[in-house]
């Protein structure tokens, strides 16, 4: 069953927001509370489950009785939802990493590849900015906001009114920046990277991806309307058909333009990112009635521009640790910045798979927010922070434990030396302890956003990260190149990851910090272990392929037995879940 036809037939579960507004109107998406309980002095509602003896029958009772509590179906949605984006994203990202894999292999690790980095610059902000962060952190608050006025029978459809009000002016203001962007390439490549021998590649390539802020922004637009609806599957297919247009650029056009081909497949696969979602939306615009004013009958307006500025600053700012590495290594040989290049996309992978889950339950924080309900909010985030801290522990200890053969494996061939998978595999050990610190800070402010109000406190905590960065790695390059580059990178994430942390309250979901903390703490220890053990177990192998198996299943099986012993919460249930339906399989 598709995410979509798992949403629609979800409708009138739980206690959407037009019950909560007691009007009894109830919208077409499930809203119920995470959890289900009663008051605390007070019986148990009969929908939550009780304990029971510890026989299969009485196993098998309990089940049924939570399967049917109110917030069950809803449970059961986001994980359909979240189980589809972290496949589509899979896809994705393996299709991300053909790519690199393509340009190493047909262009290597040069002054060639430096060029096109430093142009792959404005995707990569473009991405932050429009898709993945930024506007998405206002977008999905308005457009949630709209569908649940929408839910309640307001007058007019307030998601057009909303469409109307913002996307002829964002629409501008994305082809606006991105024209100034190609008629100021040369001015932007001086100042990315200056130690350049000869910048007019740089140049080339950087007006052709300067066409993606217009599409990007498009694309980013049609993610925050589509994910407010629930509707996860075209959002998530996003990067396959933009990958897919680069790899094919470059095998296709390679041998005539050279690397520009690659910087031509960004501008065709931005298209294709607004093209494989349009339809979807156009099927969600249609089915309210036309936009003839808000809920109060008065004309739509604009979002609030002093939110849009803090969150765009504040996704500028992170993303500004790019520019800091690339200044920085454009002095140094040529190659460190393709090293750093490759050293990143493939440590971050787990982390961007750790974050699809706070992709799904985002638009759930910013509605429970929208209603009022704190606790249901708070206890979201704190299950998605010690959910996304686990899976990119457990990443991060592979990465860490198997790094010479992920890079010898992927990247060694063609123009793509020994040389080149040593430097990478160093870089990527260091990039790597920078991870639960880039995971968390993406996870925490959706946090600080969810609630669609301006806030100060992100940017203040990323802009001390950044000066952190740039301070660091001003100091470490010089003695130890690209990896004191990496080292200042996770530094100054680490730092903004701990303002956040300790921000967290009046200025956003009020968690419990220290409990949190304490949770993080337990797969944290675990994943030093099992990457110790398992780095140990896989350098004694001669084969890469049989290396990274050996280390893969070592890290696992370590990792797994650590996360059992220290009672890591939400491991246990999961695992034991997964051994309860092998078990009722077998049986059947």
């Amino acid at each position: 069953m598709s995410t979509e036809t798992e949403s629609e037939t979800g409708a009138g579960v739980g206690s959407g927001a037009g019950a909560a507004a007691g009007t009894g109107a109830e919208p077409s998406f499930p809203l119920p509370p995470a959890r289900v309980s009663g008051p605390p002095d007070g019986p148990q509602p009969a929908s939550v489950a009780v304990r029971t003896p510890g026989s299969r029958k009485g196993r098998k009772k309990a089940d049924r009785k939570k399967a049917d509590r109110p917030g069950a179906a809803s449970d059961r949605f986001l994980a359909k939802a979240a189980f589809v984006t972290v496949a589509l994203s899979i896809a994705g990202a393996l299709l991300g990493l053909g790519r690199d894999q393509a340009l190493a292999h047909l262009f290597g690790a040069g002054s060639d590849t430096d060029a096109f980095l430093v142009a792959w610059t404005v995707p990569e902000f473009a991405a932050t900015l429009l898709i993945e962060d930024g506007l998405a952190f206002v977008l999905i608050p308005a457009f949630s906001m709209a569908v649940t006025r929408r839910a309640r029978g307001a007058a007019g459809d307030p998601v057009r009114a909303l469409v109307a009000a913002t996307l002829p002016r964002l629409a501008f203001a994305f082809a606006a920046f991105g024209a100034l962007l190609v008629a100021g390439a040369p001015y932007l490549v001086e100042a990315l990277a200056p130690g350049l021998p000869d910048p007019r590649l740089a140049v080339d390539c950087t007006r052709l991806t300067a066409t993606c802020v217009f599409s990007f922004g498009l694309a980013g637009y049609c993610s925050a309307a589509l994910r407010a609806h629930r509707r996860f599957v075209a959002p998530a297919a996003i990067y396959i058909a933009y990958n897919t247009a680069i790899i094919g650029a470059m095998f296709v056009l390679g041998a005539r333009w050279g690397v520009r081909s690659a910087a031509l497949g960004v501008a065709v696969g931005g298209a294709l990112m607004v093209l494989a979602q349009a339809p979807s939306l156009w099927r969600q615009l249609r089915r309210g009635r036309p936009a003839t004013g808000t809920p109060d009958g008065e004309p739509a307006r604009p979002m609030d521009l002093t939110l849009i500025g803090t969150v765009l600053l504040f996704a500028l700012c992170r993303q500004s640790q790019v520019l800091i590495e690339r200044f920085l290594a454009s002095s140094l040989p040529a190659g460190a910045i393709s090293h750093l290049n490759y050293a990143q996309k493939v440590a971050q992978m787990p982390m961007v798979l750790s974050l699809m889950l706070c992709t799904v339950t985002f638009p759930v924080v910013a509605q429970a927010i929208a209603e009022g309900d704190t606790e249901r909010a708070r206890d979201r985030v704190e299950r998605d922070l010690t959910l996304v801290a686990c899976t990119v522990l457990l990443g991060t200890a592979v990465v860490v434990a198997c790094a010479p053969q992920i890079i010898q494996l992927l990247f060694q061939r063609g123009a793509f030396t020994a040389q080149d998978t040593a430097a990478t595999a160093a870089v990527i050990r260091v990039y790597a302890l920078g991870l639960l610190g880039h995971t968390l800070v993406g996870a925490l402010v959706r946090s600080y956003f969810c609630s669609g109000r301006p806030t100060w406190y992100p940017l203040f905590a990323m802009t001390a990260g950044v000066v952190a960065t740039g301070w660091a790695g001003a100091l470490a390059v010089g003695p130890w190149g690209v990896r004191g580059i990496a080292a200042a990178n996770a530094a100054g994430v680490t730092l903004t990851a701990v303002l956040l942390l300790y921000g967290m309250g009046p200025r956003s979901v009020p968690i419990r910090t220290r409990a949190v903390v304490a949770e993080i703490g337990k797969p944290l220890r675990a994943a030093l272990t099992a990457a110790v053990t398992g780095g140990l177990c896989a350098r004694g192998v001669d084969s890469p392929l049989l290396g990274l198996v050996v280390g893969c299943t070592v890290v696992t099986l370590v990792f797994a037995l650590l996360a059992w012993a220290f009672r890591v919460e939400g491991f246990v249930p999961a695992l034991r879940s997964v051994t309860r339906r092998v078990q009722n399989a077998r049986f059947r």
